[in-house]
């Protein structure tokens, strides 16, 4: 039986070879596009609500205002800064 100090900490490398972890679901390339142009087509979306009534005329109401920005920042994310 193994004294339970003598056991290596479990994130401690055991050596030179040791392997670096790998990126939170394997940094696949298809899945962050097709993600990325998912929260695209959304921000898209919710931007076309309030965009329509704009262009009709009709003055903002603070929740359209809302829905713009959450949309400009939906955007932003898709871009992954």
């Amino acid at each position: 039986m193994s004294a339970r100090g003598s056991e290596a900490a479990p994130g401690a490398g055991s050596g030179p070879g040791s392997a670096s972890p790998r990126p939170l679901f394997g940094g696949c390339w298809s899945c962050r596009l097709l993600s990325g142009a998912g929260l695209l087509m959304a921000a898209v979306w919710v931007y076309q609500g309030p965009r329509s009534t704009l262009k009709k005329g009709i003055a903002p109401s603070m929740g359209a205002i809302a829905q713009i920005c959450f949309a400009a920042g939906e955007g932003r994310g898709a871009r992954g800064e």
